[in-house]
């Protein structure tokens, strides 16, 4: 199992934009106990991302064949959270007993392409509306500040938010890391981030960058 890296947070500002309110919003009607978090991969997104298209498709099969599980397993008894990044799987929310946690954990772990799991889960009762709609207003504050900062590409950083602890996922470099988790522990209501990152190095990333399309040369020869 992964070992994920916590930071402690002195919350000390935060963005209230718009990308918060729009997902405080959509977050009025999860109300469903059990919650699997399912990555879109779409427009802009799919361009920026870091992981080939087969993983993408991957991590969004294994969310969603999780979801079925878990969902048979736990009935009502739990709210579970699973975020799947290059088939790495976090696992986020709340379940009643330590044997619950672990069940949960070895059940991801039997879904077909998972790689590794970051069991996250707390026992304790379920989370509340308001703090699960918290949490997705931190996420938004966290995402319109990494969308403000001119050295970080936002969208190579999946933020999941848990009680009030921030997750980091995606491929990144370590200037990258450093600088996703400063911006998130510098976020209003923020308590603690957690990385869950895969560091790439800085000569990985530029094999990952698109070649510019050399321009066409033109025939400089005069004619007769």
């Amino acid at each position: 199992m992964k070992r994920a890296t916590a930071f402690g947070s002195p919350a000390s500002r935060g963005l209230c934009l718009l990308l918060g309110t729009v997902v405080l919003a959509a977050s009025l009607s999860a109300c469903a106990p059990l919650v699997v978090g399912t990555a879109v991969a779409g427009g802009a997104m799919v361009v920026t991302d870091r992981r080939t298209s087969g993983a993408q498709l991957e991590d969004q099969g294994i969310e969603l064949r999780a979801s079925n599980r878990l969902r048979e397993q736990l009935g009502e008894r739990g709210n579970v959270s699973v975020t799947s990044y290059n088939r790495q799987v976090l696992l986020t929310g709340e379940v009643p007993t330590e044997a619950d946690k672990a069940a949960v954990e070895k059940t991801v772990s039997g879904v077909e392409n998972v790689r590794g799991t970051v069991n996250e889960l707390a026992v304790l009762g379920a989370s509340s509306l308001t703090q699960r709609s918290s949490d997705l207003l931190i996420t938004g504050r966290v995402k319109a500040a990494m969308v403000d900062a001119r050295d970080l590409s936002a969208n190579v950083v999946k933020v999941v938010t848990t009680r009030g602890t921030v997750y980091l996922l995606g491929r990144v470099t370590e200037r990258e890391a450093t600088r996703a988790t400063d911006i998130a522990r510098n976020t209003q209501g923020v308590q603690r981030v957690v990385r869950v990152f895969e560091i790439i190095s800085d000569e990985e990333l530029a094999r990952m960058q698109p070649r510019p399309t050399p321009a066409p040369v033109k025939d400089a020869t005069p004619p007769k």
